[in-house]
């Protein structure tokens, strides 16, 4: 009944989140960057296009979990769509930098049309299926768990490749629209070889009982998903994460670039020391994990995360200090980052328990969901925040900000991180699945025994 994974099949697994980071990471950093200060869109019009884009966004995930569990072919349910839409992903990624030097009116709605293309359409189509295969290779907790930290050892990796070289690349291809092209193609080319190599590495091997059970209605689907309260639990802890990643990751640069000066190494620096520092405490977990479980290990992760950003108010205008606190920081937010996919992983199996059927692909629909929105509203926050404080955009010339924008960059940077991981640690005191998960699996052993 239980499979172990092979460390092949686990590294195969985990490259396939490499490969999504690489241009997601790019969405969720320095877009932003791209769009004001080498497009010369304001951040209220990308504020809006990304905030209207969630509505969108907010079905396809359900959308998408649903197709999943409708898919039929050779590869199994999950696998295929890997394939599929490798090859688009990697030419939509590209098509968002190509804005046409046009109106503003018109660069906003090519900014939309290829923003939801990338994020809304194909990245869904990869990223649902994706998170759901793990369900499906295995259904040993403790292999569930070592496929979501191999995920997250190497989902940094991704971003590591493409937002801590994108701007040491972007100087060297001549720093303007073109240099930020020239630089992605080379990034979606990496993309397709690891997303290659994670579909041909990685097999479904388990068998459910769909074909034996009646067909549910999306009604029946929909009230399983939102009575099962731990989904809830974690979609808010994935939601927190990429809140984290995306405040992190779009306001570092400009604070950089602002407060201390430095547009070229500075924050390329920063990024790397939290990506790696986050690979290491995600390769420790597996080790605290079987001591201390999950839920402890992520709870005192995250009270890291909230001590070590206060540091930040000590001195926040030395770079040395900050280096510091981000080493500290990014250590405690590794271990949310190494245990989410394994609470994914529990959640289905609570539901599976509670309600008689499995639900993978609509629990990491809805969850995808929670990471989609948590980036964009974020997004939308920010940079209607620098708007309203004045931020001037340009075209890659340099402008001097007014004080009102500059202040709004340090504060964001100051206090948000503060804020998601005080309500991380809230959202854990309260989840108890992982001393009720030993029960559940005995549960579903003697149910499918009885089957047998």
């Amino acid at each position: 009944m239980k499979k172990k994974i092979t460390f092949g099949t686990r590294v195969a697994y985990g490259c396939g989140d490499t490969a999504c980071n690489i241009v997601y990471g790019m969405i969720s950093t320095l877009l932003t960057l791209f769009y004001t200060d080498y497009v010369g869109i304001s951040p209220v019009t990308i504020g809006i296009v990304m905030l209207v884009s969630r509505v969108f966004d907010g079905s396809s995930d359900l959308i998408m979990g649903f197709l999943v569990d409708r898919t039929k072919s050779r590869w199994g349910k999950s696998r295929p769509w890997i394939l599929w839409m490798t090859v688009p992903y990697a030419i939509a990624a590209i098509l968002m930098f190509t804005v046409p030097h046009t109106t503003d009116f018109l660069k906003g709605i090519y900014i939309f049309v290829t923003y939801n293309l990338t994020t809304t359409v194909i990245y869904t189509a990869i990223n649902v299926p994706y998170g759901s295969l793990s369900t499906m290779m295995t259904r040993d907790s403790y292999q569930q768990d070592l496929l979501s930290i191999f995920r997250m050892i190497l989902s940094p990796v991704g971003r590591i490749i493409s937002v801590t070289f994108t701007m040491p690349l972007v100087k060297v291809f001549g720093n303007d629209q073109s240099a930020w092209i020239k630089t992605m193609c080379i990034w979606v080319i990496i993309a397709v070889v690891l997303l290659l190599f994670c579909f041909f590495r990685c097999e479904e091997t388990v068998a459910t009982e769909a074909k034996k059970e009646e067909k549910r209605s999306v009604g029946v689907n929909i009230k399983a998903l939102v009575t099962n309260k731990y989904f809830w639990c974690v979609l808010g802890l994935w939601s927190i994460q990429v809140i984290h990643m995306t405040i992190v990751g779009t306001d570092l640069p400009y604070y950089c670039k602002y407060i201390f000066g430095n547009d070229t190494w500075m924050y390329s620096t920063l990024y790397f020391l939290e990506t790696v520092c986050m690979i290491g405490g995600a390769a420790a977990c597996p080790f605290l994990i079987k001591r201390w479980g999950k839920r402890n290990v992520t709870l005192a992760g995250c009270l890291i995360a909230v001590g070590s950003q206060i540091l930040v108010l000590v001195n926040p205008y030395n770079f040395q200090w900050l280096f510091f606190v981000t080493l500290i920081r990014s250590v405690g937010a590794s271990q949310l980052s190494a245990t989410i996919f394994g609470m994914l992983g529990d959640v289905v199996e609570y539901g599976y328990w509670k309600n008689g059927f499995r639900q993978e692909s609509l629990v990491f629909g809805g969850a995808s969901l929670g990471f989609k929105v948590g980036t964009g509203i974020t997004s939308a926050i920010m940079t209607g925040l620098m708007t309203v404080s004045g931020y001037i955009s340009s075209t890659g010339t340099q402008v001097m900000q007014p004080d009102s924008a500059v202040r709004t960059i340090g504060n964001i940077y100051k206090f948000g991180p503060i804020i998601v991981w005080g309500a991380a640690v809230v959202i854990l005191l309260m989840y108890k699945l992982d001393k009720m998960y030993p029960q559940i699996e005995r549960d579903l052993l003697e149910r499918e025994m009885k089957k047998e």
